[in-house]
């Protein structure tokens, strides 16, 4: 059992600390001793210790106040203690402030030795959990999230605000912007982080599932319901809950949405108990909600109770300069990952990535990105290496000319930019002006010149 762990063993008893260091070098660990309460702060501020064995009762303080110091202090240090004064109470009093285990003297070699590698499973499983939870901070911390649009700058100020609060934070915008991705940053910012990320895509479930989907349901609530079942609002009890696709609830299950929204409080489908739980709730939507609710297919109080903090994610298409900050990203990472020499782009594939339209958004350009380091043979991505939807565009891009004024050549991408610009801002002008860095006549001059004023007042949105 050649371990190579270090372990610190702490006993006033002289005869029965040399005993116990010498029988764990002989199995192979690095022993350490000490006979008093200041001596072991002192060897713990010296090293790193995998596990530490103490006595209940040292001369110059007590094993357990030790223990919770451990605890407190070197959190990746599994904890055994050994008392010559067994008892049920001391027992649980150990195991409540954190101990692993507990023996009683006489130690017995082969005790010893099972508990010191059931202990040491245990601290192997706290580092493996330590690591885990540094790999998910790096890969949701928004330093990751590659970007230089202004407006991206000002969703991580956004995140950086509401991380660590109650407030519920609705994501809008197209499919494939990295909503879940933004979600789960705030989550790993929060002070929930080391609780649960619960992710339910609402438009994945037929409608008469969904709710005992999030809920749950009581054994013989509907055909089929053999058991209790706990719903995803439980599951995230005390961490975070992600609702994709809200727009596709149904007018019940939303009714029931603003209720737990409201007092975090529900019923399993089927039960009369209600259930109480302290969950932070983050939704999101790839319709225009503030258009769902004029529709009558979305109900306005709930809206307005989970529109308090929004988040306007931009499709990739308004975010030119970042086409390639990604693909390199993408690239680089996919590379790594599936063991390929990749060094780049050629001038033409990233004229193509840039001048390509993306309606699938980011995650259609993670997806080619990854084909692209998978089938290319040389070092770098060439054109030929992308998909034919991305060459078809160009080529319909460079069709032939047609002999018209360049005011008429423009006029058309002109209404295309004002409209998409005016849904972004919900129709809003002084909004819509502000990010077309024109002024606001300008702006309803032109709405009137391409129709768009006349469509406006059509959905009701002058």
């Amino acid at each position: 059992m050649n371990n190579n762990k270090s372990i610190l063993v702490i006993d006033d008893d002289k005869i029965i600390l040399d005993s116990l260091c010498e029988f764990l070098s002989v199995e192979g660990f690095k022993a350490a001793g000490a006979e008093t309460f200041k001596g072991a702060l002192e060897k713990l501020g010296e090293n790193d210790y995998s596990l530490m064995i103490t006595d209940v009762n040292l001369p110059d303080g007590d094993g357990l106040e030790l223990l919770h110091t451990v605890r407190r202090d070197y959190p990746k240090t599994v904890v055994i203690v050994i008392t010559g004064y067994g008892t049920i109470e001391s027992a649980v009093q150990s195991i409540k402030l954190g101990a692993y285990d507990y023996l009683t003297k006489p130690i017995i070699d082969d005790e010893l030795r099972l508990a010191v590698q059931r202990a040491l499973n245990q601290q192997a499983l706290v580092s493996e959990n330590e690591q885990l939870r540094l790999q998910l901070d790096q890969k949701y911390s928004l330093q990751n999230i590659v970007s230089h649009h202004y407006k991206m700058a000002r969703i991580f100020d956004l995140i950086e605000a509401v991380a660590d609060s109650k407030t519920t934070v609705l994501m809008a915008g197209p499919s494939g912007t990295g909503k879940s991705m933004l979600a789960r940053a705030v989550h790993q910012r929060s002070s929930r982080r080391n609780e649960a990320f619960v992710e339910v895509s609402c438009g994945a479930l037929p409608e008469t599932l969904l709710e005992s989907e999030l809920f749950g349901h009581s054994k013989g609530a509907f055909t089929g319901a053999v058991n209790n079942k706990e719903g995803k609002f439980l599951a995230a009890n005390g961490g975070t809950i992600f609702l994709d696709e809200i727009s596709n609830a149904s007018p019940g299950l939303q009714a029931k949405l603003l209720r737990v929204l409201e007092d975090r409080k529900f019923e399993a489908v089927g039960s009369n108990k209600t259930i109480t739980v302290d969950t932070r709730i983050i939704l999101a939507s790839n319709r225009n909600l503030a258009e769902e609710v004029k529709l009558g297919k979305f109900r306005e109080d709930l809206y307005y109770r989970i529109n308090v903090v929004t988040i306007e994610l931009p499709p990739l298409r308004e975010r030119v300069g970042d086409v390639k900050l990604l693909a390199e990203h993408f690239l680089k990472m996919y590379s790594a990952q599936h063991n390929r020499e990749k060094l780049g782009f050629t001038d033409e594939a990233m004229e193509q990535l840039e001048r390509y339209s993306w309606p699938g958004n980011v995650r259609e350009l993670e997806n080619i990105i990854e084909r692209a380091a998978l089938l290319s043979k040389g070092k770098f991505i060439r054109a030929d290496d992308l998909p034919e939807t991305i060459s078809q565009e160009q080529n319909r891009q460079r069709k032939a000319y047609e002999p018209m004024s360049l005011k008429e050549a423009l006029a058309g991408p002109e209404r295309d930019i004002i409209r998409k610009a005016l849904e972004a801002n919900h129709w809003n002008r002084q909004e819509t002006a502000k990010a077309l860095e024109i002024n606001r006549t300008t702006l309803f001059k032109k709405m009137k010149r391409y129709g768009l004023y006349e469509e406006a007042k059509r959905l009701g949105l002058t």
